[in-house]
């Protein structure tokens, strides 16, 4: 069954709600970076899945990612979306390149 972590917005098929981490504003040394330099953060948790696209013979092919997962995502794409009064990007799961193992 698709997890969900809200109980107002919950993605359909194949499609997955994530936020994206946050990007550095201070380097290790201490030293705060500009906006400019910050760069786009390819990062994010997924907060939500859905059920799974349907496969050519009417079977549902789940997601391939889990909530709680951290994922890597393309660097253009998403639809943002805000839920509770916070910014969240909803993709397809197969936009997304890949995720991190503990």
């Amino acid at each position: 069954m698709a997890g969900q972590a809200f109980r107002t917005f919950l993605p359909l098929l194949d499609r997955v709600l994530v936020e994206r981490s946050t990007a550095e504003t201070v380097t290790k040394g201490g030293i705060m970076l500009p906006e400019k330099s910050q760069g786009k953060v390819l990062q994010a948790t997924i907060v939500a899945v859905g059920s799974g696209a349907k496969g050519k013979r009417g079977e549902i092919q789940p997601v391939s990612v889990k909530v709680g997962d951290t994922v890597l995502l393309l660097e253009y794409g998403g639809t943002k979306v805000v839920v509770e009064d916070k910014d969240y990007f909803l993709f397809r799961d197969s936009d997304i390149l890949g995720k991190y193992v503990d």
